[in-house]
């Protein structure tokens, strides 16, 4: 095994979720493959430069797109989720947060009908984008949305949990909701707390200052603080040391990719990864 490509744990644990169709190609063997793709993203490279050993570049990105157009990897990475849950192995207590991406100036070429793409945005550092993220409490990703870097972390908290999902491996509905949920502040607002106690899902976020003042200005009308464990709260780190795995990969950590298919297939392959 070079640096940068699959360990043979990861290639035993990536292998059975490779689709049916794929398996029985004889043209190129797919750990090949998906090695040459894991040391594009892992280096941040350009296709182009992607070394001969793994075929020729244009086959790589070609499959590579393929892959995300269809699914590929957001399918791999339910089935992942789906076996860990069988198994047992998800902790639901769920933490949630965002990183901004630095976008490359390779990033802003797409555009549809003259409108640059949404998942980018303008900010105080340029071109960037955002992950939103949520992670189960061993800092495993459950579910992710991408948007541009000037949108707000709790205008995309329910988008962001509605798309956790993970499937049975028998019958039954996939599971959506998580016995808990941990957020920074960024997160404290009336319509985020009902949406979740709707829904019956305890939460620990903690009030912003300015919150607090006003709620303190009403006196008796204010009615009680939202409950706050202090201890509970301590465990939303893992959500930043998952992050931080993510990041790992240079093609993450900074975007270079002009479509957001193909920006979220690779967050998609990482994550997966992190599964193994």
């Amino acid at each position: 095994m070079r640096r940068h490509e699959l360990s043979d744990e990861e290639w035993e644990f990536v292998r059975p979720l490779l689709p049916e169709s794929l398996r029985g190609r004889k043209r190129l063997d797919d750990r090949t493959v998906l090695n040459g793709i894991v040391w594009k993203f892992r280096t941040g490279t350009a296709w182009r430069d992607v070394p001969e050993r793994y075929g020729p570049w244009t086959t790589l990105h070609t499959q590579f797109r393929r892959w995300a157009l269809d699914g590929t990897f957001e399918r791999m990475l339910e089935a992942a989720q789906a076996r860990a849950d069988a198994a047992g192995e998800i902790d639901w207590l769920v933490s949630v947060d965002s990183t901004v991406v630095r976008a490359h100036q390779h990033a802003a070429g797409a555009r549809k009908r003259g409108v640059r793409s949404p998942d980018l945005g303008r900010s105080r550092g340029g071109l960037t984008g955002k992950i939103h993220l949520a992670c189960d409490a061993f800092g495993r990703p459950l579910a992710f949305v991408v948007t541009g870097g000037n949108t707000n972390d709790c205008t995309q908290f329910t988008t962001l949990m509605e798309a956790i999902r993970v499937p049975r491996l028998g019958l039954g509905r996939p599971r959506v909701r998580p016995a808990h949920v941990l957020g920074d502040k960024g997160y404290s607002s009336r319509a985020i707390r009902t949406w979740l106690r709707r829904r019956g899902i305890s939460h620990t976020i903690p009030e912003r200052a300015d919150q607090v003042r006003n709620r303190l200005r009403r006196g008796r009308r204010c009615g009680r603080p939202p409950a706050f464990d202090k201890q509970l709260y301590k465990r939303r780190n893992v959500v930043e040391r998952c992050f931080n795995r993510l990041k790992q990969w240079r093609g993450i950590a900074t975007r270079y990719d002009k479509t957001a298919e193909s920006y979220k297939a690779a967050v998609n392959l990482a994550s997966l990864l992190m599964w193994a």
